[in-house]
């Protein structure tokens, strides 16, 4: 069987339940062998939940853990992923900048960065 992809929308309208019917259809795929998410993804939820419905930080979090534990293999990098997650609730990072911290700790890849926060958050670890 192939995978399928699920885009920002599908996730979205599960995690926040404003389409019941669509909220429904994408819980189905979620929770079937067949669904696949990549940390490209997830990084555009969590840019949406932040920017255009505003909710907290903390909360987008606790989501995303929710999400990528619904099953073992359902997020690309779920350890990545999490890790992430952790560090996204407690910092001002970017969730991207805190999926490249994820990378350096948990992948032990070396991060080439410009960016201070980046580069005192991983100097930190």
């Amino acid at each position: 069987m192939s995978k399928t992809i699920l885009d920002a929308n599908a996730i979205l309208r599960f995690i926040l339940q404003d389409n019941l019917a669509q909220a429904s259809s994408a819980e189905k795929i979620l929770l079937s062998d067949e669904a696949s998410i990549p940390l490209e993804v997830i990084a555009e939820v969590v840019f949406v939940l932040q920017k255009v419905y505003e909710i907290k930080r903390d909360l987008i979090a606790k989501r995303l853990k929710d999400l990528v534990r619904i099953r073992e293999d359902l997020v690309f990098e779920k350890d990545v992923a999490l890790y992430a997650a952790d560090i996204y609730s407690s910092t001002s990072l970017d969730f991207v900048d805190c999926l490249l911290v994820g990378y350096f700790k948990i992948k032990k890849y070396s991060i080439f960065t410009f960016d201070k926060h980046l580069k005192k958050k991983i100097q930190s670890l």
